[in-house]
């Protein structure tokens, strides 16, 4: 079974493939790509996978966007942190649709549906899945509805953390930002005060409001009112001054740094 990757963070990119060779081992994954413009390059280019596995936003923009551009028969698997997006997400052959971080009992589970979808190929031969007949749009929709792990939740509003011996409510709105360092992610609030939190960044990404927070890179997640300025950075890049100041420099890739631009814009 071929597969091709499509993810922007390396860690996590690392982590799936790890996570396929346990649960696929006969799988080979014939490119690792985190852009949407150089997935469309290489399937204009290469025969169609057996199967996609992707995070739904990439360094330039939403996966979903190749779906849009192209016709792409591989079914996918969606692995990212961003619930607004499934109902979009299986409108494009989507096999499952897996919150990160992803664990291998969920790939397996998908692996699985994907060898039973209508007009699949018999296991372990998945290679003629990408030619399969997909069931229309709206049995997709249904499919989904009833897997969705956590559905219509509202957005976190507080954070329940430790000072000394006791646990106080913190209100979203008091967070300046939030970074994570060696697997630790802590909250910074706007006092300067510091909170280790029991999230994950791809966690903490589908609970905040996308109005307000924007993850600038793998570490880093920022509150809006925490932004003071954008400098110019070599290559593309963008220097992110916070307050708070953090002690290292924040920046921003140059494919994202438009994303940036248009959040900040409102």
């Amino acid at each position: 079974m071929t597969i091709l990757l499509l993810e922007d963070e390396y860690p996590a990119a690392e982590r799936l493939q790890r996570l396929v060779a346990q649960a696929a081992p006969e799988a080979q994954v014939v490119a690792v790509l985190d852009t949407v413009s150089s997935a469309l390059a290489w399937l204009a280019a290469h025969p169609a996978p057996a199967l996609i596995l992707s995070d739904i936003q990439l360094a330039d923009g939403l996966s979903l966007e190749i779906w849009e551009q192209a016709v792409v028969p591989s079914p996918v698997i969606f692995t990212t942190a961003f619930d607004a997006y499934a109902i979009r997400a299986f409108q494009a052959n989507s096999v499952a649709y897996l919150l990160k971080p992803v664990k291998l009992a969920e790939l397996q589970a998908a692996l699985a549906k994907l060898r039973q979808w209508p007009g699949a190929a018999p296991p372990p031969d998945l290679a003629k899945a990408a030619s399969a007949t997909l069931p229309p749009a709206s049995s997709n929709l249904e499919r989904l509805l009833d897997a969705l792990p956590r559905p219509g939740r509202p957005y976190k509003t507080r954070f329940l953390v430790r000072q000394g011996e006791q646990l106080l409510p913190l209100p979203v709105a008091e967070a300046a930002w939030f970074i994570s360092r060696n697997e630790t992610v802590t909250l910074v609030a706007a006092d300067g005060r510091r909170f280790v939190l029991d999230y994950t960044l791809e966690q903490l990404e589908s609970l905040l409001d996308p109005a307000q927070f924007f993850r600038l890179n793998r570490q880093v997640i920022a509150h809006l009112p925490a932004v003071r300025r954008l400098h110019p950075h070599f290559g593309g890049k963008l220097l992110v001054e916070l307050h708070p100041a953090p002690s290292e420099e924040v920046l921003v890739s140059r494919e994202k740094a438009g994303a940036v631009k248009n959040w900040l814009e409102g």
